[in-house]
């Protein structure tokens, strides 16, 4: 396995790792609420509404690793 492809692989279980542990401790503070009635955002998520949200998060970390491998396939390949 190439240097490239192990640095790659250990982002990704790091991201994926990071992203249980953070998924687990917002849904065990979030077993307090019950029923149908939601309840109010924190304030730190209303103030960067964009920057807390995960799918927006996922599509910036998706296409900056693409950036950067075809910045390195391009920076690699012989002509």
């Amino acid at each position: 396995m190439s240097m490239y492809t192990l640095i790659i692989l250990l982002i990704g279980v790091g991201i994926l790792g990071y992203s249980l542990v953070y998924t687990l401790f917002v849904a065990k503070e979030r077993k307090s609420v019950k029923g149908d009635i939601d309840a109010e955002l924190p304030d730190n998520v209303q103030k960067h509404a964009y920057i807390r949200n995960p799918i927006f998060l996922t599509y910036v970390i998706f296409f900056g690793i693409v950036l950067v491998m075809i910045i390195y396939f391009a920076l690699t390949w012989n002509w």
